[in-house]
């Protein structure tokens, strides 16, 4: 196994950014870089032994310096949505950055997308991997508490990519972190994602209202357009959601919250790479890219071209006093894992 790195580029401000290539000993690899602590290249091979690059990703940094689709980006401090951007921790109330209409997205303005973070690459005996640090100061984007977070990238000879989130804080805030990746097994590039097949392991599902902010109820999977139990096409029924343009939802993981348990596998028949996602986290948004725009800013990728399975807490946790909190306090440690598993299947 390899580790490279090489300069990718000067942010706004003339800091350098670097891009770190992993390779395992079967010649597939990941690339990373420390701006956003981005995921951009997952270079694995089709069942004829192909490799292209699954993961939706920019050529060059100056795309990642301003808006984005968040291609491969480290969301925080809060990802999803956050209703009105408002909520209170005790009797303390708090208005955090109002970005997505009259709602709060994906941690606001400068998020951790948007932040150059410090790296450090190392090996192990079974792995390679880079771990990202960052603080955030007390009162970014309106959220209380100086946290320190770091991701954890590793990527091994069973073609597993494990990112671990870690947090801390001195004062109560709420955190919840994911990466969001956008796949197509068929290679970046290759067209619409939508004849992959999905099984995802959730019976529930969290009801949203209109601005997708879920309303504290949790429905049933069965007979609706969101039962993946049983292996199903992304776009049988994707025409179907109109009013988000696709799949925009969050799924309940079968299981325990905090212990990693598989949450979804997906198949692209054309190529027969298959991606296996376990996770500690309580849920997963599937996001069927609805809104890619086909032109640079998206890396020319259209509406659906991809699919993202975003493990994260639910959104609006901080008003949701039901849902697994997301709360983290001085003397505490948030800790998250989720793993990326890429295999061939041949009968699929």
């Amino acid at each position: 196994m390899t580790i490279q790195s090489e300069a990718f580029g000067t942010t706004k401000q003339g800091e350098p950014v670097t891009k770190f290539i992993l390779k395992n000993s079967r010649g597939n690899s990941i690339s990373l870089m420390n701006w956003g602590a981005t995921l951009l290249e997952v270079n694995v091979p089709d069942r004829d032994g192909n490799l292209a690059n699954v993961n939706l990703c920019f050529d060059t940094l100056a795309p990642y310096l301003g808006s984005h689709p968040y291609f491969g980006s480290t969301v925080g401090r809060f990802c999803n949505r956050i209703d009105q951007g408002k909520f209170s921790i005790g009797d303390v109330d708090h208005q955090v950055t109002v970005n997505a209409g009259k709602h709060h997205l994906h941690g606001g303005k400068k998020n951790f997308t948007f932040q150059l973070w410090e790296a450090a690459s190392y090996q192990t005996d079974d792995a390679v991997g880079v771990k990202f640090n960052l603080t955030s100061p007390d009162g970014q984007e309106g959220f209380p508490g100086e946290v320190n977070a770091t991701v954890d990238y590793q990527w091994n000879d069973d073609n597993e990519l494990t990112v671990d989130f870690t947090a801390t804080t001195d004062a109560p805030t709420h955190i919840n972190l994911t990466n969001h990746s956008y796949w197509n097994l068929g290679g970046a590039g290759s067209g619409s994602a939508m004849g992959h097949v999905a099984t995802i392991e959730a019976d529930e599902i969290l009801d949203v209202d209109d601005d997708l902010i879920p309303t504290g109820k949790i429905n049933t999977v069965d007979g609706t357009v969101f039962d993946f139990r049983s292996p199903r096409a992304f776009g049988k029924d994707v025409d179907s959601l109109a009013a988000t343009k696709g799949y925009d939802h969050c799924f309940v993981v079968r299981g325990k919250p905090g212990e990693l348990r598989l949450a979804a596998r997906v198949v692209d028949p054309g190529s027969g790479r298959v991606l296996e996602i376990e996770t500690t986290q309580p849920g997963m948004q599937l996001y069927t890219a609805n809104h890619l725009p086909g032109t640079e800013g998206s890396a020319g990728a259209a509406s659906h071209d991809a699919f993202c399975l975003e493990t994260q807490h639910y959104p609006n946790t901080p008003n949701r006093p039901t849902f697994p909190t997301t709360l983290v306090k001085p003397g505490e440690t948030l800790r998250e894992t989720t793993v990326h598993r890429f295999t061939v299947a041949h009968d699929e």
